[in-house]
């Protein structure tokens, strides 16, 4: 039985890895999630049972009423395994453990930054809160299983299982670079805020007047007008499909293979939350051949030149940002080889269906270590 009060249903890494993994393995699978509208319901043939959640139109409300909730529901299925997927249900888990069944904290986050960078909260609070965060995680999470989505969570969380964040492979996107003519389009995909770059992305039409940036993935509309207001008389070469509203994977999938992307980029300021993370959208770029444009944090910079798969830049040195996607516009060659090596990477070791072996394995051990 996985669980989650704060993510999407259908979010890729709960549903469309890890419970549709297990179910393809031959695991009963619940998930109790907040509901999906008719538009973005799962196909009739869905093997994983759907709990839903009530909903709440307050954070507060959601993670008092709604932790609640999920606690009264999962309890009820006396499962053999829960997995948990948000820190607001840590005191969840510690009630659902019991002796005789397995209870697993998915960790997507690397939850003490994310706290320091919450806006919402004042400044002088978040220093407290993240330090009782951790004192608390620790105690309650003392009898579980870790499984962690990064790897660099393994230096906080010592005696986490590691089952990576990877993408699923696609097929359907190997050698897409060939079918068409290069764009002067870059994409970005996922969760657009402040903080992973939504005001320097909006630049980019300013800081080189022959590129436009297609965004897709959730943003507020509040943000939205103010990427505009920053775009300026370039504001139609922005373009954003996800304004208050969740984007399904189906649709993030389509809009890679719509055409031949110049760049995906990532162009994130510097936060201790994202400089150690290799992001999710670095493999899906990778995997649909996408040459990478990126902030040069040490971390990424190395990523990307292992794999000699993009060009990493001072995200706030816009002359670097032009040469940048001027070299792939004017290297056609070069950016289709580092789309390659890319797509190489994600199809040999990069990748969910790697990960879903290990996961798998994982899961059988402990599940022989209940008999």
């Amino acid at each position: 039985m996985h669980l989650t009060t704060v993510h999407h249903p259908h979010d890729p890494r709960i549903y469309y890895k890890q419970c549709m993994s297990l179910a393809k393995a031959n695991y009963e699978v619940i998930l109790i999630a907040q509901k999906a509208d008719a538009e973005n319901a799962a196909p009739a043939s869905n093997p994983i049972e759907h709990i839903p959640l009530k909903t709440y139109g307050s954070r507060w409300k959601r993670m008092i009423f709604g932790t609640w909730d999920a606690y009264r529901k999962a309890r009820k299925q006396n499962a053999d395994i829960y997995v948990f997927h948000d820190p607001e249900l840590l005191f969840v888990g510690a009630l659902l453990k019991k002796r005789n069944n397995i209870v697993i904290y998915d960790i997507h986050e690397d939850y003490v930054t994310s706290i320091l960078q919450k806006k919402y909260l004042p400044t002088f609070l978040r220093k407290g809160i993240a330090k009782g965060y951790t004192i608390l995680e620790k105690y309650l999470t003392r009898k579980m299983e870790l499984s962690l989505a990064e790897k660099y969570y393994k230096d906080i969380y010592k005696r986490g299982t590691c089952v990576l964040n990877y993408p699923l492979l696609d097929e359907k996107l190997v050698n897409k670079r060939n079918e068409q003519p290069t764009s002067n389009e870059v994409l970005y995909t996922g969760n657009v805020t402040y903080d992973r770059g939504a005001l320097i992305h909006a630049r980019l039409p300013q800081i080189d007047p022959q590129v436009s940036v297609q965004f897709i993935g959730k943003c507020a509309k509040s943000l939205a007008e103010k990427m505009y207001e920053t775009a300026g008389e370039k504001k139609d070469q922005l373009r954003i499909k996800g304004i208050d509203q969740f984007i399904l994977k189906a649709d993030i999938e389509a809009m890679y293979k719509s055409k031949n992307w110049l760049a995906g980029i990532a162009l994130f300021p510097p936060t201790e939350h994202y400089m150690k993370k290799e992001l999710t959208k670095f493999f899906e770029y990778m995997n649909a051949g996408l040459p990478i444009i990126c902030s040069d944090f040490p971390v990424w910079k190395q990523f990307i030149e292992t794999h000699q798969c993009g060009i990493a830049v001072d995200p706030y040195n816009e002359t670097e940002i032009k040469a940048a996607l001027e070299t792939l516009r004017n290297n056609p060659e070069l950016a289709k080889q580092m789309g390659e090596n890319g797509q190489k990477a994600v199809q040999k070791e990069l990748n969910w269906q790697a990960e879903e072996r290990k996961l798998l394995g994982w899961y059988n051990e402990l599940v022989e270590g209940m008999c």
